[in-house]
């Protein structure tokens, strides 16, 4: 009696995208979170951990001031903007989630380039891992983070 091989079930692989596609979308990401950090180095940092922003001409946190407590984007560019300075200490300070978002940007940099540079799709790095190992506790950190800056500003941290 003879048996068939069984068939073995592969995930499907996603064509990769013609070069210059892949090139350009590595390049307009990289430039794109190269001018996010190079805005936020040329800004001063707030000396109370939230408001920098005004100085791009935006206004005030209005949750902010309806509800005494900061929302959860509050501190956001003052803590890019102390990343962008050096200061990665006094960075997670003032908003954990900011420091955070502004290391995967400088990431976001440099993986732009790499893609930019050599064409070769990145995509396939992200599959080695699955979501549920970088999602979830980016979502808890996000959480805990908004935590830190409610405890910060009402207590007067800063």
């Amino acid at each position: 009696m003879c048996r068939a091989a069984p068939q073995i079930f592969v995930r499907g692989s996603i064509p990769a995208p013609p070069w210059f596609l892949a090139r350009s979308i590595g390049l307009l990401v990289a430039g794109g979170c190269l001018a996010v950090l190079v805005t936020a180095a040329r800004l001063s940092p707030s000396a109370n951990g939230f408001g920098t922003h005004q100085q791009l001409g935006l206004p005030r946190c209005e949750f902010l001031a309806r509800t005494g407590i900061p929302c959860p984007s509050c501190g956001m560019t003052t803590s890019f903007t102390w990343f962008a300075h050096g200061r990665l200490l006094r960075s997670i300070d003032v908003q954990p989630m900011g420091f955070v978002l502004a290391a995967m940007a400088c990431c976001a940099v440099w993986t732009g380039l790499y893609v930019a540079i050599s064409g070769r799709p990145i995509y396939r790095v992200l599959w080695v891992v699955p979501s549920r190992y970088y999602l979830v506790p980016l979502l808890a950190w996000a959480v805990v983070a908004w935590g830190w800056r409610i405890m910060a500003h009402l207590h007067g941290w800063a």
